[in-house]
């Protein structure tokens, strides 16, 4: 799993390398063999406004998952975002165990050991690198104490 993992990572960076060389803007469709696949799997009544999750290639990028409901601890919203990345991981033919890369929003940063103490083991015995950041004054949107979204492979 863990060399798979980094093959998927050294083939993704290479992906972003090839997009970010001299003349990105004309080469980009010319030179990419891959189909650009947008998964529109948001469960919004409403037209979406972006996308539960984008496939490129054998990469899934999810959008932030948040949650806005009480009880409002951050061990309750910790463990519904969790769930709600994996669900959406699941509909897109990923799973927890192939999250390549995790960045977690606190509204608090006080609340980083209880968030980690759900976060711990969600994601199998080989757990992807994660960045975690407090967000600047006016929070995570919504009412949700925590937000994640992640880069898995297929």
């Amino acid at each position: 799993m863990k060399t798979e993992r980094r093959s998927v990572i050294k083939k993704m960076l290479a992906s972003i390398v090839g997009l970010t060389g001299l003349g990105f803007a004309s080469n980009v469709n010319a030179s990419s063999s891959e189909e650009k696949v947008t998964l529109n799997i948001t469960t919004s009544q409403r037209a979406p406004l972006f996308s539960g999750a984008t496939r490129h290639g054998n990469l899934v990028f999810t959008a932030g998952k948040g949650y806005h409901e009480a009880p409002f601890t951050i061990e309750n919203h910790t463990d519904k975002v969790l769930q709600a990345l994996e669900d959406e991981l699941v509909k897109a033919g990923s799973s927890m165990e192939k999250c390549l890369k995790v960045t977690v929003y606190l509204d608090d940063i006080k609340d980083y050991d209880a968030m980690n103490a759900v976060y711990r083991g969600r994601f199998g015995a080989n757990p992807p690198v994660r960045s975690t950041v407090a967000v600047a004054k006016g929070g995570v949107p919504g009412r949700s104490l925590v937000e994640m979204d992640a880069i898995a492979y297929i």
